[in-house]
C-alpha cells in the first residue's frame, strides 16, 4: 500500500502548472492521488463541483446538443460524438439510447462530479467529469463547437454543489472485482445446463451471480462448444476484417459506473505503439494491446439463435472490451460476423480457474 503523504491542493495546482501537457490521469498517478483529487484541487480556478445527480444530468444534457461522451477503463478509451437523447432515467440503472450516444449507467457508483473549464490558447474547453468513490473516472462529457453553451451553463448551475472546497473524500478501491472471484465450487454440469437454456444475452449476468462465478471463470469452465480461446492478436485481425468488409459491429467499453457502446461500421484503424486506435468521424477508440491477457470467443443461446461475442480480458480477469456483430432485438446474428468470429486464430484453452 502506498504510504506517501498526499500533496496539498496548492502543490497539486503547481504540479499541473509545471506539467501542462501531461494527461490528468497520468499526472495524478505520478502524484500518488486519484484523478478526482487532481480535479478537485482546482475548485474555484476553472472547476466547479457539481452533484452527481445522474437523472437530472441526463435529462439536462438533451438540451446541450452535440457533445463528445467518453467512458474508459484502465486499458481502453471509448469516445462518441452525438446527442444525449432517448434518455431512460432510473435510480439503479439509467440509459441513453440515442443513435450515437448509447450508455448503460449505474448511478449509485457516481460519487463526485465537476464542471471543468480549461484554456487552450484562445479557446476554452469545457467538460463535465464524474468519478466513483475511489476517485476513478466513470464518465466525461466534453462540449463541442456546436454545443448549446447557454443550456450547458444552466445545467451546471442547477447541479452546483454547496461544497466548493479543494479536497475530496476518497475511499479505497471497490472491494468487488469483476475479475477473479474466490475459488469456485460451481458445478460444470449446472453451468452448462443453465447456459444452454439462456434465451437472451442479458440473462448471462444473472446466471453468473447465481453460480457465484466471474465472467472469465465461466468462459474457462464451460467448454469449447460455448467458449474458445483466441490468439491475442485476434482483436487487431477482427478490426482489420470488419473495416475491409464494412461490417457493422458493436463495441462495449465500461467500468463499474458506466458502459458505452458503439454500433456501426469502423473504418480508420490506426495502430500506434501498443495502441490500436479507431479514428472515425463520430467514434474514437484507443485500446492498449499490451494489456490484453486473454481473448475469448463466446457463444450464447438466445431465442433468435446463438450470438457470438469477442471478450477481451486483462491479467487479473477484468473485461477490457467486448464486441458483437451489430444486431437488433428479434434478429438473428449476422452471417459475416459469425464467420469472422469462428475463424479467428485459436489457441489451446487453459484449464478452468
Amino acid at each position: 500500500m502506498d504510504q506517501r503523504v498526499k500533496p496539498a491542493p496548492h502543490e497539486i495546482r503547481r504540479a499541473r502548472t509545471d506539467n501542462p501537457k501531461t494527461r490528468e490521469r497520468d499526472l495524478a498517478a505520478q502524484l500518488g492521488i486519484s484523478e478526482a483529487e487532481l480535479v478537485a484541487a482546482h475548485c474555484g480556478d476553472g472547476v466547479v463541483r457539481v452533484e452527481p445527480r445522474v437523472n437530472d444530468l441526463l435529462t439536462g444534457l438533451e438540451a446541450v446538443g452535440e457533445v463528445m461522451a467518453l467512458t474508459r477503463n484502465e486499458s481502453a478509451v471509448h469516445e462518441k460524438i452525438g446527442v444525449y437523447d432517448k434518455v431512460v432515467t432510473g435510480n439503479h440503472n439509467a440509459m441513453v439510447l440515442g443513435e450515437n450516444i448509447d450508455l448503460r449507467i449505474f448511478p449509485k457508483i457516481w460519487a463526485h462530479g465537476f464542471a471543468v473549464e480549461k484554456r487552450d490558447g484562445d479557446d476554452i474547453r469545457r467538460s463535465l467529469q464524474f468519478f466513483d468513490a475511489a476517485g476513478e473516472a466513470v464518465h466525461k462529457v466534453h462540449l463541442r463547437p456546436g454545443s448549446n453553451l447557454y443550456a450547458y451553463q444552466k445545467l451546471v448551475a442547477s447541479l452546483e454543489s454547496s461544497n466548493q472546497g479543494p479536497l475530496v473524500a476518497i475511499s479505497g478501491p471497490a472491494a468487488e472485482n469483476e475479475g477473479e472471484a474466490a475459488a469456485t465450487t460451481a458445478n460444470l454440469d449446472d453451468l452448462r445446463d443453465r447456459w444452454s437454456r439462456l434465451t437472451d444475452v442479458h440473462q448471462f449476468f444473472g446466471m453468473l451471480k447465481t453460480l457465484k462465478l466471474s465472467r472469465r471463470q465461466a468462459v474457462r469452465m464451460v467448454g469449447q462448444d460455448y467458449a474458445w480461446l483466441l490468439d491475442n492478436d485476434a482483436v487487431r485481425a477482427m478490426f482489420n476484417h470488419a473495416a475491409a468488409g464494412e461490417m457493422p459491429i458493436m463495441c462495449f467499453v465500461g467500468n463499474r459506473g458506466c458502459i458505452q457502446i458503439h454500433s456501426g461500421p469502423v473504418k480508420s484503424i490506426k495502430p500506434m505503439g501498443p495502441w490500436i486506435n479507431v479514428l472515425d468521424e463520430t467514434f474514437h477508440l484507443h485500446l492498449r494491446t499490451d494489456h490484453i491477457h486473454e481473448v475469448w470467443a463466446v457463444r450464447k443461446p438466445t431465442k433468435d439463435g446463438h450470438v457470438t461475442s469477442l471478450e477481451v480480458y486483462d491479467a487479473v480477469g477484468n473485461m477490457i472490451i467486448q464486441f458483437f456483430g451489430k444486431r437488433h432485438e428479434g434478429e438473428g446474428e449476422r452471417d459475416d460476423w459469425r464467420f469472422l468470429a469462428e475463424n479467428l486464430p485459436r489457441i489451446p484453452s487453459p484449464t478452468a480457474a
